[in-house]
This record gives structure tokens, C-alpha cells and sequence, in this order.
């Protein structure tokens, strides 16, 4: 037997209970430092990308209750519903509160941590050398705090020889990651949320901002400039509800669209000229490439009239502050970078980057996505490293006191090349942590299909009873937010604090000290002897982001971040405090004086390619590749439902409020000249099929919806046996906002 009591070994000097009882560990942990027991503290929220701060209130050195942070420059006193709920989901009575072991009658019974880490390391370790060490994988999540990503990918990777790992990010930002990596040299949001206030223009496509992301949204409304608010998008969301201009494109043609824009501008000669001669390579060929994109051409595939195609090239022009946001609709795609590059291309054509209220922004969808993208040692080596790169390898290596023979030479198959790589029987075990594929991937039917083939499932999550975890061979049980330390990163790139503040229940872990766990159980604990808190991970962390354009060397540990509302990476050892209105004390760091300033890249012209210029990259718009048909005559639209529901609902179910502001049944948007041709009225049960599979939902008739369209939300555990797999080629992201379907009446 394997006991955590001692595998928690002493590292620095304090007794190993000592160590599980700090935040992170079995117990309550302390109160956060220079926090009264009765006061109150500050950390970021968990849910979206937002990365709003709540204010916790503490009675007895506990969480009791929370309220928005007035202080804070992301949220500036406001909170979406689910903030509000963030503490009230950890007391659902389905917390995964011990591991749980499926028995030879397949029924999973509770048992300790060491027979629950015996059973992890012997049946990995058997499949590793019966099939070899690529057999084994694992699929990770951007909800996790920074430093768990990051000690996750570490000890898979360099210590158990697990080549194949993936986030659930690849289903929300994976488009964007490469869209800019191949524009701009690096995984680089160029803005911050102020822009949102500062625009003349703001052009959002596929962005429901209103449901999605309803504080960023209430920073638009904040804008005194007056802004001309453009909508791109098949629905009539609630965000296009209040835009000035409503692009109701055909699905999947928004890079027609905006190919035929930039032949508008051109045209006219409405571009700026010194910008793109100095600081980008690549115009000429573009502007021959969109010259075929002639307004006849563009208004046939987007099913938009020329007058407003007209409209919104003239209003991006006359704009002096225009700002490009996009989200899931175009990266959730089967050509999405080259939408998200054709939108790159648009901003730097007309010089909106850099300046206050400008920018090509991509708005991510979990709360730490961007730590994810940046730390999680999966399409990226730590720090933004590339795994290809021998001198990046050697400087991680170097840093962390490994062997460099450790770290794999290239990256990770994707999310959906490790499924298939189950059905090709090249994975036989697959660790899935904080995430809920079996619910949230792709087709389905076809994901619960290949989690069944597996020789051996790993699940950790906070609770039991996630459709995942009722395929696992192993439950291993985890602390919540609220519930450990760390860092989150959110859209904006700002690095925030969460703290623990209360006690996870049960046997409940934090996911760090799980994997420390399986680190020394597995044998390569030694190699992470370092790793002994969060903190110390961040400051590891730091030393990988040197001299990246994610520097964050000049961060004085959680406390200054802490004070600061947060920091926006780059933040190196050049930067000054003041930039953040900090001033050091001799207890610490004192409240900054004023708001810090807004930090935005690209400032100076010059972006992250070896010569300093960014790329025009473009590419001929392929085809839907499941048009209506026939037999399935609708397209189907997925997407957010409320702002009360998020991704899978494993949390917000939880909420008795959260759950009182949506529909508790799954239920399918028609507009009304369908549902009388088909004879359907509001409310009626109905039948939604695609090539994959069917299910029953309530009709919602609708003009939100145009004719020949249909829309279900995400939220609901039956959405995705009707989408089809199928991925953009660069990015690899799915596809889950068009395919082929009918409805019938019951």
C-alpha cells in the first residue's frame, strides 16, 4: 500500500501534515495572509475568460458569501449571474468526495488514496509496457489553475513518458492560437478591455458578447464614443439586438465576407499605407488574392445585399478606432483560421492595431484558456516553447534539472487525433481531468463509443456523476475553485489570484497535490522536488517565461498580484510598479493610487516573427462540408443558451437560482414560416435528427432564427449527437456550429 501521508514527503523543512493542511491540501488550509478571519478577500472568478474579481466574505477563516469586486479593472463592480453562485455549486451533493474504484462487477466502489494510486500506476504502467509509453494519454482543461496545468504536463511528459496530451481548449481556442502564431509569431491577444470603451467601431462575429460574456458586454455599453456596433452572424442573438448593424450572413461564408470587404478597401484606397509598408509583409500578393471577390460574388455566397456590404466597408473606414472581436462562431469551424486571418488581415490593412479601442481580438471561452495555451506542456513546451525547437528544449530542460533526452521533440496529437488513435488502437489508457468529453465532444455517440474501448479510464473531476466519469475505471476526486491556490489568465492576458477558502470536502484534492501524488507514486517524484506549493510553481513558471513575449519575470509573487488587480503579461524584470500604480512598502505592497494603465502589444509596430512584421495569410473559402440536403434540409446552429448555463452545466446545474433562468429542457429555435410549413407551434415536442443521431426538443419558434436554420444550445447533455466531426486543418478545432438536420413534428 502507497500512503499519501508519506508521499507528501518533507521537500523544504515543514512536517508533511503541516503540508496537506495548507491551501491546496486535506484540510481547510490557512487564511489567506493579511486577511482577517472575519474579513473579507479578493480572487478571480472561475468560470469564463472574463476573469472578473469577487470579493469573498470570510467568517471564521471560511467562505460564506461573495459580492463583485468594485476595484477590480476587469469587472469594475459588476458579476454575471454565475459569479454570483461560484461558492454555492461546491456544496452539490454529488462531489466526488473519495476515489472511487470500478470493481469486477463494474460497479465503482469507494476506496483510499493508496489503493487508488496502487491502481492508477500498475495498470498505466502495464499498458506502457505491454503497447509502449505512447499507449497512454491524457486530456486536460482550461478551468484548471496555471500552476496545475503546468506540473500536469510536466510529470505526464518528462516523468511518465505520456507523449500524447491535449486541453479542452482545443474545442474553444485552438483557431485562434495558430490563427495568430502564424500572423503575428506567437499566441499574442493584442488587446485589453478597455478597447471595448475606446472603439468608434466594433465589429463582433460569431460573438453572442451579451450571453457569452455578458461583463465584457457591459463594457461596450460603457462606451461614450457612440460606437457603431456591427453584428455578424446567421442569428438574430441579443447582441445583435442592440447592434447597429446586423449582418445576417449565411452560415460558414464570413470569410467571403470579409475577403470581399478588403476588396472594398482597397478600391478606395482606404488603407494605411505607411502601416502596412513598415510593419507587415505580404499585401501585395492579399490584394491580388481578394481582387476576385467582387461584390456580386460575396453578396451570392453570404446571402447579404450590397448596400449593407457597402455600408460596413465604409464604416470600418470612416471609424478611427476600429476594433475586430470574434469568438466560437468563427473558431468553432471548419476553416477557421483563415476567417480569423482574414479579419487579422482586415486590422492591419487599415492600421487598427496597437492604438487604444483597436485590434484583431479574439475572445476566449474558459477562465484560464490562455494558461492553458501558454503553460499547459501540450501544443506548446512550457512558456510558450516549442517542442521542435532543440534550443527551447534545452532551456526548459535547464530550468526544471532534467534530461533533455525527457522532453518529446515534437508536439502532442490533438484532442481528436488522440480519440482516433483509440480506435486505431494505438491508446489504450487515457487520463481525462477536469473535463467532460463524453457530454462535450463532438459527435457524440461516437466519443462514448471510443471511451468503451479503452483498456483503462482515468477520470478527475469534482463530481461523480459527470457522464465521463460514469465510463471511468477510476474516479479520482478534486478540489474546486474556492477550494486551492493559484493563478488563472484571462482574455485579456492578465494574470489574477484565487485562494482557497474552503474546505474540500471529503478526501478531495487539489488537482497539484493529486499530481504530486502520482508523481512520487509513479517513481519520478524527484524530478518535481521543487514543485512544493503553487507559488513555487509560479516561480518556476516564470523562469520558463523569460525572454518570451509572455515574459513574466518582473511579478513579484501572488501577494503583488494580489495588490495590483491583477497583471497583463508581458510583464518583465524592466517593467516598472508604477505602471500597475503600485508602490512597495515595507510590509508589502501598497493599494495602487490610481488605475493601473492599459497594456496592449504591438504598441510599437512590431510583432513577434523574427523580422518584426506581421503576415497577410489568406486561402480560398472551402465549402460547408455538410450542406442541407433533402433528407436533411435544415442547417443546424449550436451555441450559447443563457448567461446563467455553462459548457456541460457540471456546476451551474447545481445552483437552484442558476437553474430558475434557463429552460430546464433542452429545446430548438425555428423561425415561424418553417414551423407553419411543418405545422409546429411554440411548445410542441419535436424531433431533431442529423446523420449521427437524434433527439427530442421543445420548439421555440422564433425570427432570431432565419428560415431554413435551426438552433439548440450547447448546455444540454443530448446537443451533440447531432454535430458532426469534422475539423479545421490547421487547428484541428472542431466543427459544432453547422451541419445538416430536420425536425419533425411527434
Amino acid at each position: 500500500m502507497i500512503d499519501p501521508m508519506q508521499l507528501l514527503h518533507q521537500r523544504d523543512g515543514r512536517l508533511t501534515r503541516e503540508l496537506l493542511l495548507e491551501p491546496g491540501g486535506f484540510g481547510l488550509g490557512r487564511v489567506p495572509a493579511k486577511v482577517k478571519p472575519d474579513a473579507t478577500t479578493n480572487m478571480v472568478c472561475g468560470y469564463c475568460s472574463t476573469g472578473c474579481s469577487l470579493k469573498v466574505h470570510l467568517k471564521n477563516g471560511e467562505a460564506i458569501n461573495l459580492s463583485p469586486n468594485t476595484d477590480y479593472p476587469v469587472n469594475l463592480g459588476m458579476a454575471c449571474p454565475k459569479g454570483w453562485e461560484a461558492l454555492t455549486v461546491l456544496d452539490a451533493p454529488d462531489r466526488a468526495t473519495t476515489p472511487l474504484l470500478k470493481d469486477a462487477s463494474g460497479h465503482q466502489r469507494p476506496v483510499d488514496w493508496p489503493t487508488a494510486l496502487t491502481a492508477f500506476v500498475d495498470n498505466f504502467k502495464a499498458i506502457q509496457e505491454k503497447h509502449g509509453k505512447e499507449s497512454v494519454a491524457f486530456i486536460s482543461t482550461g478551468q484548471m489553475a496555471t500552476e496545475e496545468m503546468a506540473l500536469l504536463g510536466s510529470v505526464a511528459k518528462f516523468g511518465m513518458g505520456i507523449k500524447h496530451g491535449d486541453g479542452n481548449t482545443r474545442q474553444c481556442m485552438a483557431t485562434a492560437v495558430v490563427a495568430y502564431k502564424q500572423a503575428f509569431g506567437f499566441d499574442a491577444p493584442p488587446y485589453t478591455y478597455q478597447d471595448f470603451e475606446e472603439s468608434d467601431v466594433l465589429v463582433l462575429v460569431g460573438s453572442n458578447l451579451c450571453l457569452a460574456h455578458p461583463i465584457m458586454w457591459e463594457r461596450v455599453m460603457r462606451n461614450k464614443n457612440k460606437p457603431e456596433i456591427i453584428v455578424v452572424d446567421p442569428r438574430f442573438t441579443e447582441t445583435a439586438m442592440s447592434a447597429t448593424q446586423h449582418l445576417a450572413i449565411a452560415p460558414k461564408s464570413d470569410m467571403d465576407l470579409f475577403y470581399g470587404i478588403a476588396r472594398i478597401l482597397i478600391e478606395h484606397d482606404w488603407l494605411d499605407h505607411d502601416f502596412i509598408a513598415q510593419h507587415t509583409n505580404g499585401f501585395a500578393e492579399f490584394a491580388e488574392f481578394v481582387s476576385t471577390f467582387t461584390i456580386e460574388r460575396v453578396t451570392a455566397l453570404t446571402g447579404l445585399t450590397e448596400a449593407a456590404i457597402r455600408k460596413f466597408a465604409e464604416t470600418i473606414h470612416s471609424g478611427k478606432r476600429v476594433s475586430f472581436w470574434w469568438t466560437m462562431g468563427v473558431n468553432q469551424s471548419h476553416q477557421g483560421v483563415r476567417t480569423a486571418q482574414a479579419l487579422i488581415n482586415l486590422a492591419l490593412m487599415t492600421g487598427n492595431i496597437g492604438r487604444p479601442g483597436t485590434g484583431a481580438n479574439s475572445i476566449t471561452g474558459q477562465c484560464n484558456a490562455m494558461g492553458s495555451r501558454l503553460f499547459s506542456n501540450t501544443t506548446n513546451l512550457l512558456g510558450g516553447h516549442d517542442f521542435g525547437n532543440p534550443a527551447h528544449r534545452a532551456k526548459v530542460a535547464g530550468i526544471l534539472n532534467i534530461d533533455e533526452a525527457v522532453i518529446p521533440n515534437e508536439a502532442s496529437w490533438a484532442y481528436n487525433e488522440i480519440l482516433e488513435g483509440v480506435l486505431r488502437g494505438k491508446i489504450k489508457g487515457l487520463w481525462v481531468i477536469c473535463t467532460n468529453p463524453a457530454h462535450s465532444w463532438i459527435h457524440q455517440t461516437q466519443c462514448r463509443d471510443i471511451l468503451e474501448r479503452l483498456d483503462y479510464l482515468v477520470v478527475q473531476d469534482m463530481y461523480h456523476t459527470t457522464e465521463t466519469a460514469q465510463y471511468a475505471d477510476l474516479v479520482l476526486p478534486a478540489a474546486g475553485w474556492g477550494e486551492k491556490d493559484g493563478t488563472l489568465i484571462n482574455s485579456e492576458r492578465r494574470h489574477g489570484v484565487i485562494k482557497k477558502v474552503r474546505r474540500a470536502p471529503g478526501q478531495a484534492l487539489s488537482d497539484f497535490s493529486i499530481f504530486r501524488l502520482i508523481a512520487d507514486a509513479w517513481g519520478c517524484g524527484d524530478m518535481f522536488k521543487e514543485w512544493t506549493s503553487p507559488e513555487a510553481a509560479f516561480r518556476i513558471m516564470q523562469q520558463l517565461s523569460e525572454d518570451q513575449p509572455c515574459d513574466i519575470t518582473g511579478i513579484q509573487g501572488y501577494e503583488m498580484l494580489d495588490a495590483a488587480g491583477g497583471v497583463q503579461w508581458p510583464f518583465t524584470k524592466a517593467n516598472e510598479l508604477e505602471e500597475l500604480g503600485l508602490s512597495a512598502g515595507d510590509d508589502g505592497f501598497n493599494t495602487p493610487a490610481s488605475q493601473p494603465a492599459q497594456r496592449r502589444l504591438f504598441a510599437d509596430g512590431r510583432f513577434c516573427h523574427a523580422d518584426g512584421r506581421a503576415k497577410f495569410i489568406f486561402e480560398m473559402p472551402k465549402t460547408m462540408p455538410e450542406p442541407p440536403s433533402d433528407r436533411y434540409p435544415f442547417i443546424l446552429l449550436t451555441g450559447r443558451g443563457t448567461a446563467s448555463q455553462w459548457h456541460t452545466q457540471t456546476r451551474t446545474s447545481k445552483s437552484d437560482v442558476l437553474r430558475k433562468l434557463y429552460p430546464e429542457r433542452i429545446y430548438v429555435e425555428i423561425n415561424p414560416a418553417d414551423s407553419r410549413r411543418l405545422g409546429i407551434r411554440s411548445g410542441e415536442q419535436v424531433l431533431i435528427t442529423s446523420q449521427r443521431g437524434e433527439l427530442d426538443a421543445t420548439a421555440f419558434i422564433t425570427p432570431s432564427v432565419q428560415p431554413g436554420q435551426i438552433f439548440i444550445p450547447m448546455h444540454y447533455e443530448s446537443a451533440n449527437r447531432l454535430t458532426d466531426a469534422v475539423f479545421d486543418p490547421y487547428s484541428k478545432q472542431p466543427s459544432y456550429k453547422a451541419c445538416a438536420a430536420n425536425v419533425m413534428k411527434k
